[in-house]
């Protein structure tokens, strides 16, 4: 993705003045599957940052270890606040 349609999604979301807009945006954008997978990446940084193993949050989102590492390559990168 070029960095022109990131920043427009980027000042999509700055507009929106619920959450209820937002949501209805990812519905109408987003596969099932997207919305699942989104959320629970978010999920998996939630557990990091709140010092779960890699191996546990795994295990107990059903997911493969590698999505979390990916998830901790990023925090280490300080991608997320």
């Amino acid at each position: 993705m070029t960095n022109k349609y990131l920043n427009q999604l980027a000042d999509t979301f700055l507009k929106f003045e619920s959450r209820k807009e937002v949501t209805d945006f990812l519905k109408g954008i987003m596969t099932p599957q997207e919305l699942i997978e989104i959320p629970q990446r978010l999920e998996i940084v939630r557990r990091l940052k709140q010092g779960d193993t890699q191996r546990k949050i795994a295990e107990d989102l059903g997911v493969g270890i590698a999505t979390v590492t990916r998830g901790s390559r990023e925090l280490k990168k300080g991608r997320f606040k």
